[in-house]
C-alpha cells in the first residue's frame, strides 16, 4: 500500500464523506482559470472547520503527502494545480462571517467567505471591503495571492487590508498572526509573510480584515481617446497631480469591442479610461471636473458620467465580464493572460513597446489595466493545438516581463507566481530567492505545501 493510499484511507476514516476521490471533483480541483493544463490531486477534503484543516495536515505530514489549498479556483497562474498529486483542501464550506466590529471598522471571517458575500452582509452597516479583483474569489485565496484589482489605487491590495490571520502550518500547528490594534511593534510581521505566499508556507483558515466606510457619493466616468498613448499619459498626469481617484481602468479598442459584443453595450471603439471617484458630493464633483478638463486637454472625444447605482453597475459589470468577453474575439481559443506592473511614470513606455511587439506577431491580444497603480494585462487568444502560436505567446510574454523588469517593475502585479512564472520570479529577486527558500524550508521542511509553486 503506497503512502498516498494510506493517507487517503486515514482521511476517509477521520472525515468520512468530507473526502472525495470522484474523477469529476479531482479534475475540478486540478486547475484554475489559467491556460495551464489540469493537474488533479489524489483526493479532495471539503474542510468545514479549522480543526479539519489541522487534522488533515497532521495526517498528510505523517505520510509526506502534498497539500494544496483551494478556495474558488479563480486564480490565474496555475496556483491550485496539484503538480505532484496529494490532497486538495477545499475551504469553500468554511464560509462563516464570525464578527463585524463596526466601531473599529474591522471584521473576522473564515477563509471560504467570498468578497461579494462579505459586502452583501455589510450592506446595512455603512461599511464595505474594497479589494475587488473582479472574480468573486474567496478571501483566503485573495490573501494567499496578495490579490488587488480595480480599487487598489485608493484602498490598497490585500497586503494593506489583511490585519491578521489564522494559519495552519505543514505539520498541523495552528497559529495566529497580527491583531485588531491599529498598530503594533511587537515582533516579526508574520501576517504579511503569509499574505502572498500562495499556500507554500501555510493554509489560511481565518482572516481579520480592515473595512472602510461607504462613501457619501460615488461617481463613475468614462472617457474615450484618439490614441492609447494619450490615455496612458493622462493617467500619469492624474496620479502625479495626486488627484484622489478610486479607480482608473484602461481598455484598448479590442477590449472595448469584446465588451460591446458580450455585454451589449455601445461604448465608442476607442482607447478608454473608466474612472470612479469616492467622497462627499462637493469633493467628488470638484475632482471629476478637474479630471474631465484634463481629458479634454488630451483629446477625449466623449466623456460621460454615471452617478446612479444602476448606471455604475452597468459600467463595472461590463468591465468585470471582460474575461468572458475577450473570448468572443476569437471563439474556440484559450486565453493566455499576462500580468505585469511598472512604476506609473513608465506606463507609456511599457505599453507602447508591448503594442509594437504585438504588431510583429499577429496575435489577437486585448489590453486592460489597473493603470492607476501601473498594472496592466494583455490577454493573448491562442489555439492550444498550434505549437507555433504557443511559442509566439510565450516569447511575447518573456519580452513583456523582461521589459517590465528593466523599467523597475515586477513580473506579477496581482496574479502571483504559481507554476507559470518561476523562472521570471528568480530573475526578479536574484539572491533574495535563497532567503525565501530558507523561510520555506524552516516552515515546511518536507516541501509538502503546494509544491511546484514559486520554487522549482
Amino acid at each position: 500500500m503506497t503512502d498516498i493510499t494510506k493517507c487517503i484511507k486515514d482521511l476517509k476514516q477521520r472525515f468520512e464523506d468530507k473526502v472525495s476521490t470522484s474523477a469529476s471533483v479531482l479534475n475540478q480541483h486540478g486547475h484554475d482559470e489559467s491556460w495551464h493544463l489540469c493537474a488533479p490531486p489524489d483526493a479532495v477534503l471539503f474542510a468545514a472547520t479549522s480543526d479539519d484543516v489541522v487534522q488533515c495536515a497532521k495526517i498528510c505530514s505523517r505520510y509526506k503527502v502534498p497539500i494544496i489549498p483551494f478556495g474558488t479556483g479563480s486564480s490565474m497562474e496555475g496556483n491550485v494545480n496539484a503538480l505532484f498529486g496529494g490532497i486538495s483542501i477545499d475551504t469553500s464550506q468554511m464560509n462563516t462571517i464570525l464578527a463585524i466590529n463596526a466601531a473599529d471598522m474591522d471584521c473576522e471571517v473564515e477563509a471560504g467567505v467570498t468578497r461579494e458575500q462579505l459586502n452583501q452582509y455589510l450592506r446595512d452597516q455603512g461599511l464595505f471591503f474594497p479589494v475587488d479583483p473582479g472574480a468573486n474569489a474567496s478571501l483566503g485565496g485573495m490573501a494567499a495571492t496578495r490579490a488587488s484589482g480595480t480599487t487598489t489605487v485608493k484602498y490598497g491590495s490585500m497586503r494593506e487590508n489583511v490585519i491578521g490571520l489564522e494559519v495552519v502550518l505543514a505539520d498541523g500547528t495552528l497559529i495566529n498572526t497580527g491583531g485588531r490594534a491599529r498598530k503594533s511593534s511587537s515582533g516579526y510581521d508574520l501576517t504579511r509573510l503569509f499574505v502572498g505566499s500562495e499556500g507554500t508556507l501555510g493554509i489560511v483558515t481565518k482572516l481579520l480584515l480592515r473595512l472602510h466606510p461607504v462613501p457619501e457619493m460615488i461617481l463613475a466616468m468614462s472617457a474615450h481617446f484618439p490614441t492609447i498613448e494619450a490615455a496612458v499619459e493622462l493617467t500619469c498626469e492624474i496620479m502625479q497631480a495626486g488627484l484622489p481617484v478610486a479607480r482608473v481602468e484602461l481598455l484598448d479598442e479590442l477590449a472595448i469591442k469584446a465588451i460591446n459584443n458580450y455585454s451589449k453595450t455601445e461604448f465608442p471603439l476607442a482607447p478608454t479610461l473608466l474612472f470612479e471617484f469616492h467622497g462627499n458630493s462637493a469633493t467628488v464633483s470638484e475632482v471629476a471636473d478637474m479630471v474631465q478638463e484634463l481629458c479634454d486637454e488630451y483629446g477625449a472625444n466623449a466623456v460621460s458620467r454615471a452617478t446612479s447605482q444602476e448606471d455604475r453597475k452597468r459600467i463595472w459589470n461590463a468591465r468585470h465580464n471582460l474575461a468572458f468577453a475577450e473570448r468572443t474575439l476569437r471563439p474556440g481559443t484559450e486565453t493566455f493572460v499576462t500580468d505585469v506592473a511598472v512604476p506609473v511614470s513608465c506606463l507609456p513606455a511599457a505599453i507602447s513597446a508591448a503594442k509594437a511587439d504585438l504588431k510583429k506577431i499577429d496575435l489577437i491580444a486585448p489590453l486592460s489595466g489597473h493603470v492607476g497603480d501601473g498594472n496592466f494585462h494583455f490577454v493573448l487568444l491562442i489555439n492550444r493545438e498550434d505549437p507555433h502560436e504557443i511559442e509566439l505567446a510565450e516569447k511575447f510574454h518573456d519580452r513583456l516581463i523582461n521589459n517590465a523588469l528593466r523599467l523597475g517593475g515586477t513580473v506579477s502585479g496581482e496574479h502571483g507566481i504559481g507554476m507559470g512564472k518561476i523562472d521570471h520570479f528568480n530573475t526578479e529577486h536574484g539572491e533574495a530567492i535563497s532567503v525565501m527558500r530558507r523561510i520555506k524550508h524552516s516552515l515546511d521542511p518536507d516541501g509538502l505545501l503546494n509544491p511546484g509553486k514559486l520554487f522549482t
